[in-house]
């Protein structure tokens, strides 16, 4: 029996590069994203390399979706091995004087409460699994606070970071391990708006990384790989760096 991957906001960068490298690896993946056209194109794309894998549409911000979603997926599958809470964003930027509740609240949801609820549904199906991993995303901005107007961006990610740990300890007997990734500027969509209005900007924040490069999401990916793999089997509550050495200028 194929071993099983949750992969959340699975349907684009990071995630789907994580899609691929875990499919690769003989993981039937259950991708999840809220655009089901975007979501058939990312399947198609994966079965044509010989990759298990398909689609399911809900919004991660919302509990009642996960819960029924989720137990979907246990039920049809009878287990989560990793699950890879890739679902978050920037969602925008504001100085906290100016910042509505609605604006904040919305970027916790988006970073932090998805991870919650997403974990919490699946736990009964990750203690069925017989080495089961979680990997939470968080950012760099969870170490430096986000650049300007992303202060509760940088909030959110540097939540999930204690979150991981907090996880890590609950559910280290039942033998499921709990870590993070934290990826610098990798060069996704993610940062597309800043790519297409002030390119001379976005190339200037190779200046700000030890490697002088942008990230790939492939790189993100395979430290993701590691992670969930038989490995990496006595690391649980670590959040790895993978930014290029950005974190030391």
């Amino acid at each position: 029996m194929k071993r099983v991957a949750l992969i959340t906001g699975g349907t684009g960068g990071i995630g789907f590069a994580t899609a691929r490298e875990l499919g690769l690896d003989d993981y039937h993946i259950v991708l999840n994203g809220i655009f089901p056209d975007q979501g058939v194109e990312c399947v198609k794309k994966l079965t044509e390399e010989g990759i298990s894998a398909e689609y399911v549409n809900f919004d991660c911000t919302d509990e009642a979706q996960v819960n029924q979603q989720i137990a979907a997926i246990g039920l049809k599958h009878g287990k989560i091995d990793a699950l890879i809470n890739a679902a978050g964003g920037l969602f925008g930027r504001s100085s906290f004087e100016d910042m509505s509740t609605e604006f904040y609240r919305s970027v916790m949801a988006l970073n932090l409460d998805t991870v919650f609820f997403v974990t919490r549904a699946s736990i009964p199906y990750l203690k069925k699994s017989d080495d089961a991993s979680v990997i939470n995303f968080t950012s760099i901005a969870g170490y430096n606070a986000g650049g300007p107007g992303a202060g509760v961006y940088g909030t959110a990610k540097g939540a999930v970071m204690v979150l991981t740990r907090a996880l890590a300890k609950d559910l280290a007997k039942f033998s499921i391990r709990v870590n993070a990734v934290s990826p610098g500027t990798i060069d996704t969509p993610f940062h597309q708006e800043t790519k297409t209005k002030n390119p001379q900007l976005f190339e200037s924040w190779k200046n700000l990384i030890l490697m002088k490069r942008f990230g790939e999401a492939s790189e993100v990916a395979s430290v993701i790989a590691f992670l969930v793999s038989k490995k990496a089997s006595f690391i649980t509550g670590e959040t790895i760096q993978v930014n290029g050495g950005q974190d030391f200028l």
